[in-house]
């Protein structure tokens, strides 16, 4: 999670219809805004949007929520978000908490299909040298004082190393490999 004033940022619902403080919504931006994307209209129409008050706004698909002094906390990713037993939970503040312990080096989080919840939350953790252990209970206890009990992995896979992109991000789809393989 990350916040910050943002000046041309607003939080909005599926209309563009501005969010009191404490609503999640989506993130947009307006002003200076780009008339589309070249050669894919798909994508132009789905991003860039003119809202009830007649302004043009980007709307990447981020989840975010304004707090009462205005500044703008950034959720997460919609394409990334899991959605468990109808709430939605935002990987990047459970590998926030999960990486909050000392004993953990690097994670990802991602969802993994359940039969009772429809998604359940699985954590991908790497430990830091001279850990040997971490179980899945100590983790659980430790998350639960920072995060709400429904966010909290189900399940974890430590692994020696966690895969990330060239350009640093979690690798996805390495991190729902390793879920689904075991």
């Amino acid at each position: 999670m990350t916040t910050s004033a943002i000046g041309d940022s607003e939080v909005v619902d599926e209309q563009l219809n501005p969010l009191p403080p404490g609503v999640v919504g989506r993130l947009a931006r307006r002003g200076n805004v780009p008339l589309c994307y070249l050669g894919d209209p798909v994508k132009s129409a789905e991003v860039f949007r003119t809202g009830p008050d007649g302004r043009r706004y980007a709307v990447p698909g981020d989840w975010a929520r304004r707090e009462p002094d205005g500044r703008i906390t950034l959720l997460g990713r919609g394409s990334s978000c899991i959605n468990s037993g109808g709430e939605k939970v935002f990987p990047e503040e459970v590998e926030s908490a999960i990486k909050a312990h000392p004993g953990v080096y690097d994670a990802v989080v991602v969802g993994a299909a359940d039969e009772r919840w429809g998604e359940t939350v699985v954590a991908v953790v790497q430990l830091r040298s001279g850990h040997q252990e971490l179980t899945l209970s100590q983790l659980q206890e430790h998350c639960r004082s920072r995060i709400a009990g429904y966010k909290v992995p189900r399940r974890m896979h430590l692994v020696a190393e966690v895969q990330r992109t060239p350009t640093g991000k979690p690798d996805m789809r390495w991190a729902k490999q390793v879920v689904t393989a075991s």
